[in-house]
């Protein structure tokens, strides 16, 4: 279902108080589970994402990971959350941050952002409600420890989705429900719980305008932070000095590269339940590994 413009035009006249011309609307290159447009207007240039069947709460889900962000002080550059529509079909209209070519210095800040994102905290692991990685929707009730959190509602949330959709077997669920008992000899309890952007790949990292390092599309929630590293190193894209540039400004506990392939599971899980059986391989040799 494309969006109907005239819902995008209501949508700016009530955030900007004043009735709003489109001037130009376009495909925006990246979009890979929604619909991502540039939207340029007289009050300004937005990114407007729409999903033709997604459910009413997803675009809500990001605009609070956005706001989680901004408001966790980093020095990352976030996209502003103009409005929000849960109609059919749902979008979200955003701050566009125009491109530029990165800063000298940008894998410092990005670490050192990442740092500040990671330091504010709540008191439970979870999130004010369930939202999304990727299209998979992903619980996040608030839960006490964090090995209880991630075994339930990471990967046996992602087990439950892939036996019943017959990516794995009867003795692949066996395996990955006795690593789910065994986490707690390989993860430890962190402090505090850490806010996490939650799903960043190099294709949710942009250079503004300003060529700062800017976050985008969050799965965020408050987690073990090293489970945010997880995602970084299981594509690359980040290069070494980013993570030493994090670990100046928020040092991390020895052996975490140790524990990485428990947190790239949770992804490459996630992978397995998008975009079918050419991940089974990859989840079932780390299973077998920690099992």
């Amino acid at each position: 279902m494309t969006l109907p413009i005239d819902r995008v035009v209501s949508a700016l006249a009530s955030a900007f108080g004043r009735p709003v011309r489109i001037d130009s609307r376009a495909p925006l290159r990246g979009g890979m589970i929604n619909e991502v447009e540039i939207v340029r207007t007289d009050v300004g240039t937005f990114v407007l994402k729409s999903h033709p069947t997604g459910p009413a709460a997803m675009f809500r889900a990001e605009a609070e990971g956005l706001e989680a962000l901004q408001k966790s002080g980093t020095t990352l550059a976030i996209p502003r959350v103009i409005h929000v529509d849960a109609g059919s079909p749902p979008f979200i209209l955003l701050e566009f941050l125009d491109g530029a070519a990165r800063v000298s210095g940008f894998e410092d800040a990005l670490g050192r952002g990442l740092a500040q994102v990671h330091r504010a905290t709540a008191p439970r692991f979870g999130f004010a409600e369930g939202n999304f990685c990727g299209a998979t929707p992903q619980p996040n009730p608030w839960t006490d420890r964090w090995v209880d959190f991630y075994g339930a509602w990471r990967i046996g949330h992602q087990l439950a989705l892939a036996a019943d959709a017959g990516r794995v077997s009867e003795s692949d669920v066996r395996l990955i429900e006795r690593l789910i008992m065994r986490l707690g000899d390989w993860i430890d309890e962190p402090p505090a719980p850490s806010l996490i952007h939650g799903d960043l790949w190099s294709g949710n990292l942009h250079a503004d305008s300003a060529g700062r390092p800017a976050l985008l599309d969050p799965a965020a929630y408050y987690a073990h932070r090293e489970a945010e590293l997880g995602m970084m190193t299981l594509f690359g894209g980040f290069p070494a000095r980013v993570f030493a540039a994090y670990d100046e400004a928020f040092p991390l506990e020895p052996g975490w590269q140790e524990r990485q392939p428990l947190y790239q599971l949770y992804h490459l899980m996630n992978h397995l339940n998008l975009f079918g059986g050419g991940y089974h391989a990859q989840v079932m040799a780390i299973v077998r590994r920690f099992a």
